[in-house]
């Protein structure tokens, strides 16, 4: 029988060899820029409770006492657009009709026909509770406290702090990372020129990290070396900190 003629690949060869890409000479720098920007309104956020036996009278007391918060807080300059309502809940409760079977340790009580939730008939009723949360926005930032104080005496609760803004945050924060952009290629061009060389066109750009005033202040006190913890800051100042990462090439 006639034999399998096909021929194996041969490697007696030598394949030819590519050339390994060309490696470019380059620099990475980190650059930072920290932009202060005086705030031009402040917010807060406050409550308003009212409790009552029925919802009607529950609500007409909340509403009655939001009309005298936003009386106090016009009297201060404080225009009507900017007191808006976020949430508005009315809540009710009940109590058991026999509490000394449900103290502490006694057995959970039993409906009709079974284990279950009491019925209806088991329960008085208790109080409804209505809380109307708003959002205050002050124009002017150096009156926000006189504002705080005049709704806190006024019934409303402060719900956390309050705090201050400008009118364009996206441009405090575009223009603090285009700063730290500048001083990455600033920072390239000086060590590019201590070896001799010239620093070419920009290989890759990453944004690490951008950051508004609490975030900031927080960092400077965890690391206060790289943070500019020498630097005086202004009181009252809002501070945006940018870093990015840059990688030039070399000429």
């Amino acid at each position: 029988m006639p034999k399998d003629t096909a021929t194996m690949p041969s490697f007696d060869a030598a394949a030819p060899v590519q050339p390994a890409p060309a490696r470019h000479e380059g620099i990475t720098v980190v650059g930072e820029a920290v932009r202060r920007v005086s705030p031009e309104s402040a917010e807060f956020v406050v409550e308003i409770a009212a409790s009552a036996p029925s919802a009607a009278q529950a609500l007409r007391d909340n509403h009655a006492k939001t009309l005298q918060l936003a009386q106090a807080l016009t009297a201060l300059g404080v225009q009507q657009a900017d007191v808006q309502t976020i949430s508005m809940n009315v809540l009710n409760a009940y109590a058991p009709a026999i509490p000394s079977l449900t103290g502490f340790g006694a057995m959970p009580q039993i409906g009709q026909g079974g284990y279950g939730p009491p019925l209806a008939s088991e329960l008085q009723f208790g109080s409804y509770h209505a809380r109307n949360t708003l959002r205050v926005n002050v124009r002017d930032p150096g009156r926000v406290g006189e504002v705080v104080d005049a709704a806190i005496r006024a019934g409303g609760v402060l719900v956390g702090g309050f705090s201050f803004k400008v009118s364009d945050e996206s441009h405090a924060r575009r223009t603090t990372l285009e700063a730290a952009g500048r001083d990455a290629r600033s920072k390239a061009e000086t060590l590019a020129a201590a070896t001799g060389k010239q620093v070419g066109e920009p290989v890759a750009i990453t944004e690490e990290i951008v950051v508004t005033n609490g975030a900031y202040a927080a960092l400077r006190m965890a690391m206060p070396f790289a943070f500019e913890a020498g630097v005086q800051r202004v009181t009252g100042d809002l501070e945006y900190y940018a870093r990015v990462s840059a990688n030039f090439r070399l000429q």
